[in-house]
């Protein structure tokens, strides 16, 4: 962004009069995407997040100024699930180096669920197509620094703090324990990887740190500070503090337009034009070019796993503030 788009930017983030015209356009975006909550269903196939309340709706955007506007439920914690994937793969990529990660892993879209293990096994690619996917991330968790599981997330969430504007991040042990109980697709896929040579751990030292890193706490608030720093190429502008290299935030969101919202990503980069990351825990963080972080909050999911509600709250502002990037 040339200097004096961001000086407009800037300019028009602290007038107060659009501040209350977008905090007004985010309440009745919450408000819409309650609603559309109705129509989808909670990840019932992890038993701990069988019992979250799909009714929850929450938003945050941060600006250029590194202020934040936050509407609903933005402050309900609840764990990154696939989101963490656009935070590991900057941090692995500043920590050992791109070429260490895309020597085994692609980065292309396979349009396929997030756990499928088809391609994996057909394709003569011989890795996982993208890091967004579970196979991908897999070995992205596998080239963390770190004996054991806990060294590698402890060394994940130590780096990913300041990033959302934490001290610290805890974990929801319930729902990485269940995570683990019910983890069998993950495992074969782990297996797998573990023949093709992709690994860089052992596969039980991979699968507990990538469990425990999918349940990492945050909420809407923090996400967005993250998808913030993205927005500017690493910068947290508030401080103007670098806390990723240019390169790694460019290729993490690059992959997450073309891959972050799984077998969906397609039609949401059409509509929206933003790269975003989304979880099956409800979460969703998004990159505006130069403009804002957003993120979003609400674990009612549609069949792709993406959440009814922030798909939704993201493809109005983008419309609204003439987000589309392409």
């Amino acid at each position: 962004m040339n200097e004096r788009s961001k000086d407009d930017t800037e300019s028009r983030s602290r007038d107060p009069g659009r501040a209350a015209v977008l905090a007004g356009m985010l309440d009745n975006l919450v408000a819409r995407g309650r609603e559309a909550a109705q129509e989808g269903r909670v990840a019932d196939y992890i038993p701990a997040l069988a019992r979250v309340d799909g009714r929850r709706v929450g938003a945050a955007i941060v600006d250029a100024g590194g202020r934040i506007l936050e509407s609903g439920d933005s402050r309900v914690a609840f764990t990154l699930q696939s989101v963490s994937k656009a935070i590991a793969l900057p941090y692995v990529i500043d920590t050992i180096g791109e070429e260490a990660v895309f020597s085994r892993v692609g980065r292309e879209p396979t349009g396929d669920p997030f756990n499928s293990i088809i391609r994996l096994e057909a394709s003569s690619l011989r890795k996982p197509y993208n890091p967004m996917i579970n196979a991908g991330a897999i070995v992205v968790t596998s080239l963390m620094p770190g004996r054991t599981g806990a060294e590698k997330v402890e060394g994940f969430r130590a780096w990913a703090a300041p990033l959302l504007g934490l001290d610290e991040l805890a974990e929801d042990t319930e729902v990485s324990s269940s995570e683990a109980a019910t983890a069998n697709r993950n495992r074969s896929i782990a297996w797998f990887l573990k023949e093709l040579g992709l690994l860089d751990s052992p596969v039980d030292v991979t699968l507990d740190a990538y469990f425990r890193q999918c349940a990492t706490l945050v909420d809407a608030a923090s996400l967005a500070r993250f998808a913030a720093i993205l927005a500017f190429d690493g910068i947290e502008t508030a401080s103007g503090r670098r806390m990723m290299t240019p390169r790694a935030a460019r290729v993490t969101k690059a992959l997450m337009m073309s891959c972050g919202l799984y077998d969906g990503s397609g039609s949401f980069c059409v509509e929206t034009g933003i790269p975003a990351k989304s979880g099956v825990g409800g979460g969703i963080a998004a990159a505006a070019k130069g403009r804002y972080g957003i993120a979003t909050y609400g674990p009612a999911l549609d069949a792709h796993g993406n959440s009814v509600a922030g798909t939704l709250i993201i493809r109005g502002l983008s419309e609204a503030l003439d987000l589309f990037e392409i």
